[in-house]
This record gives structure tokens, sequence and C-alpha cells, in this order.
């Protein structure tokens, strides 16, 4: 009896020592990082140390080394929303202001979503019911298959070879080709959007933006006008914010700023079938093929092959840049001067940084 109670208490304390030792070969699995929204209000922002993510912090010199060259003012980036490198060159500061230039197109192309899902929008109506008949020289037949969402898309058919493609003024704008046949990067009928949506809203364009974007997500930044343009200005910090409402489809936190979502992923995917890496005034990575600002060819490949292939871009001159990549939760801001000879959007820097944070980053 006391042999058969003996064995058994042993068996017991084997099968439970053996039960410790699975555990112990099985820790349980990690628990995923929640995203972070810094406050609307004040300065505090967390931040996240590039060992702690297991980065590769040793490449991390080489990469300012190359900005400082690329003549960078500033240089951002955010993990799961908080500040993992922030780096300022020369006299620049977190505080100091810069332009946006054609970055601020990925802006304009959310208000303009924003407008539709409260109702005093559609983009898929004439650019006429908004602005009035004869905005451009066209025959009224031609001007009236113009609709928002040719000049979201870059479609319009109106002639970028003009000799100043930012005029708006009905002169300037002539036919090329009929809208939606023809991907042409053209700023004046982007920039006719600003008085689309403030006749649309019945407001000014900046109180618009303010209400509906900037406030809610705690940027600084004013819309002030050049030429015939409207030009963004703001600080590093807040363009990263409004990349942060990108990575999470126009939310923050709690607060939906866009809320339709068919929109917003339309906005980031591929818009027609000319330039496949443009979407609603966005540009995307990893299509088959792209065309580039003030060009007719079509390239084969993606337009920054080093960078993610799901990676979204508001791109604008001399490199102003807000990098979205949703696989890796991460984005990256940069302002500047122009990196080498000034372009309009895309450029040989966008694939050069990226195959230095390839290797930092490590995906």
């Amino acid at each position: 009896m006391k042999k058969t109670l003996h064995f058994f208490i042993f068996a017991v304390l084997f099968i439970s020592s053996c039960g410790k030792d699975n555990n112990s070969d099985n820790p349980p699995a990690p628990v995923p990082e929640t995203m972070y929204f810094p406050p609307v209000s004040g300065t505090e922002w967390q931040t996240k140390t590039i060992s702690s993510l297991g980065w590769n912090e040793t490449e991390l010199n080489n990469l300012y080394t190359y900005l400082q060259q690329k003549n960078t003012k500033a240089f951002l980036i955010l993990k799961n929303g908080r500040i993992v490198a922030e780096k300022y060159f020369g006299t620049f500061t977190a505080d100091s202001n810069w332009y946006w230039a054609s970055a601020g197109k990925t802006m304009t192309a959310m208000l303009a979503g924003i407008a539709q899902q409260e109702g005093l929008l559609n983009i898929n109506n004439k650019t006429s019911q908004y602005i009035g008949t004869g905005w451009t020289s066209l025959p009224l037949a031609k001007e009236n298959l113009i609709t928002v969402k040719h000049q979201l898309t870059m479609t319009t058919g109106l002639d970028d070879g003009v000799p100043d493609d930012y005029c708006t003024t009905p002169s300037c704008l002539i036919y090329k080709a009929d809208a939606g046949t023809r991907w042409a990067y053209h700023n004046a009928p982007y920039t006719l959007l600003d008085k689309v949506v403030e006749n649309a809203t019945a407001t000014t364009y900046n109180n618009y933006f303010q209400q509906k974007i900037r406030n809610k997500i705690g940027m600084n930044g004013l819309w002030l006008p050049s030429g015939y343009n409207n030009i963004y200005y703001s600080t590093p910090r807040s363009m990263a914010r409004f990349g942060l409402l990108l990575l999470n489809k126009g939310k923050w936190d709690q607060t939906a700023v866009l809320s339709d979502t068919n929109y917003f992923n339309t906005q980031v995917n591929t818009s027609q079938n000319m330039n496949l890496s443009y979407g609603y005034l966005t540009w995307l990575n990893g299509k088959a093929s792209h065309m580039l600002p003030q060009s007719q060819l079509v390239f084969n490949g993606s337009i920054a092959p080093n960078a993610p292939a799901d990676m979204y871009a508001a791109m604008g001159k001399n490199e102003q840049r807000i990098y979205v990549v949703p696989s890796q939760k991460v984005v990256v801001v940069r302002m500047g001067e122009a990196a080498g000879t000034p372009h309009l959007a895309v450029s040989s820097f966008d694939n050069e940084v990226w195959g230095i944070l390839k290797t930092i980053i490590g995906y």
C-alpha cells in the first residue's frame, strides 16, 4: 500500500514538473504595442528608443550624414505614433516652420473627402457645379466632362505644357484630351480644388481645414497664398501628426476625422489606369509602373524599390516628404532644401534614403 502511495505521489510530481518545463519553453506571446497619439495641445510626445525596437542603431549616423549632405532641415521617424528618431540640422529647430509644397496636396485630398462625407460635395460632380462655367477656355461640352475626381487624380485632360502650369485663369486652362483619358501632373487644376471646397462648404479654405483637420489632431500652420497657388507651412511635428492621421486611415485616437473608409482606401490606392502609382493626390509605392511630373513616359517598376511595397507618400517639391508604411506602422517625415536637382515630386532621394532606412529597420 505504501509503495503504491509513493508511486502515485511521484507520478503526480513528475507530471507537474514536466508541465512547468513545457511552459518555460513556450513563454507567452508579447502583447502588440498600442498606437499612440500625442495630446492635441502642448508639446508632450512619447518616444521609443531604436534599440528597444531591435533596429540597427549603428546605421543611424550614416543616415544623419546622408541627410545633412542632402540639405535636410528636419527628419522624424515614428513607430506606432511614438518618436523613434528626431533630428534637426543647422539653425532649424522643432519650432521652425517650413513649406510643404505639393505634400499639401494629400491634405487637400482628405479635406475633399471630409466635405463629401458631410454631404457638401460629390467628387463625381462636374467641377463647374462648384466654381461656375467658363473656368477653362474649353467648349462647354468639354469643360463639363471634368469632375472633381479628375482634379484629385490629375486626369482633367487640360494641357500641362502651357508656359505656367500654376496659372488658374481660363486662358491658361486649354484642351489637350478628354477628361479621364490622360494623366498629367498639373498644378492649376489641383489649386482650383481650394475654390471647389470653399464654395461647397461656404467658408474659407483655411477655416474649413482648421475646423476639420488641423485643430482635431493638434497641428499648427496655415495655408498661405503664393502666386496662383496656396502653400501650407508648419513645424515638422505638425507634418508628422498628419502622417500619423494617414497611418490610422483618417482616425485620430477615438476621433474619426475622415470616417468614409471607402474614400480613404481609394485615396491610397491606384485611382486610374494610366499612372498606377497615383491615388487621390497621393503617391503609391510597390506598383508595376509609374509616371513622373512633366512627362508622358511610363516607367517600369515602383517609385522607390528600396521602400516597403505598401508605402504611400505625400510628396512636395525639393523633397518635402511624408512617408507612411502600414506594414511597419511607421511614419517618416523630411523637410529641407532640394536634395539635388529640384524635382516636383519623386526623385532619387526617395530610393536612396529608404536604402539606408532598410538597414536600420530591417524589414
